[in-house]
């Protein structure tokens, strides 16, 4: 068998870690068809089935879970040399990997967390994934679920609650439709509840959570977000009281190799201190 392509494996990483298509077309810039002709290519170059394929979404099979068990040490020496030759000639770089809704946040608070005497730039990475971090993919993430891993440190954040939202004028008689993301779009938790509690009273999904606060305000329908989201915009208002099963520690976590880099560990200080200074707002405190 012929030596395959590195970039084969690394849309297979892609396709895997976003289980399905949707997700890897946006971080491969390639389109569903192609990478789904990819993937056929790649089982046939290695006489592996690599997927099990579904409407819902794609899963490994044992032999796709075994591949991208080996291409992680590979991906891990890959980034370290990339990385390695872009601080060689440019400003030290930060990889901060975030959901929709904490990335939205930084990005508001950007002037806090950099400052123009900084010597170091940020790479900001938007995933509903789980942040990895075990094979230095990135420096800094943002995680739902404290993490096991022996190489990694952790800062506990505080709770983060979830409520239904829907516009502040909506009658409350008025029964509304429930707006949600795709089936395989919907990884974390608060993206699954409308499809576990009230599937059929969906009539809207997006292929991003960033869409559902859009809808709301617009008046479509009733969706859940975290609190300091809905309770930040005036034109929202609360259905109902939290929703407890939601709710859940959030950690900021970096890999033992690369958090005492003065670069990382600046940036991480100044996040870690913004988290926690919105901690009633995390938790669903509103105020007045």
């Amino acid at each position: 068998m012929k030596n395959l392509a590195w970039d084969s494996y690394q849309l297979f990483i892609a396709v895997a870690r976003y289980r399905g298509l949707t997700g890897a077309v946006q971080s491969t810039g390639l389109s569903a068809a192609t990478l789904g002709r990819r993937m056929l290519e790649l089982e046939a170059e290695l006489g592996r089935t690599l997927f099990h394929r579904a409407q819902t979404g794609y899963t490994l099979t044992a032999d796709g879970q075994a591949l991208l068990d080996h291409l992680k040490s590979f991906e891990a020496a890959a980034r370290g040399v990339d990385l390695w030759r872009r601080q060689s000639s440019e400003p030290a770089l930060v990889r901060v990997t975030a959901g929709t809704w904490v990335a939205r946040l930084i990005a508001q608070n950007m002037t806090k967390l950099c400052r123009s005497t900084d010597a170091f730039r940020v790479e900001l990475t938007i995933t509903e994934e789980r942040a990895a971090l075990a094979h230095r993919e990135t420096d800094i993430g943002i995680r739902a679920v404290e993490p096991q891993e022996s190489n990694l440190a952790r800062i506990a954040l505080g709770d983060v609650a979830y409520a239904a939202y829907r516009h502040h004028l909506a009658d409350d008689l008025q029964l509304q439709p429930w707006i949600a993301v795709s089936p395989d779009a919907a990884i974390s938790a608060y993206l699954k509840w409308p499809h576990q509690l009230v599937a059929d009273q969906i009539r809207v999904t997006v292929s991003r959570p960033r869409s559902l606060k859009d809808l709301a305000v617009a008046g479509a329908g009733l969706a859940v977000l975290p609190c300091f989201v809905g309770d930040a915009d005036p034109q929202l208002q609360r259905v109902g009281s939290e929703i407890k099963e939601l709710r859940h520690r959030q950690w900021l976590v970096t890999n033992n190799d690369d958090r005492h880099r003065s670069e990382v560990r600046l940036f991480a200080r100044r996040l870690t201190n913004l988290m926690k200074d919105l901690g009633p707002a995390f938790a669903g405190n509103r105020q007045g």
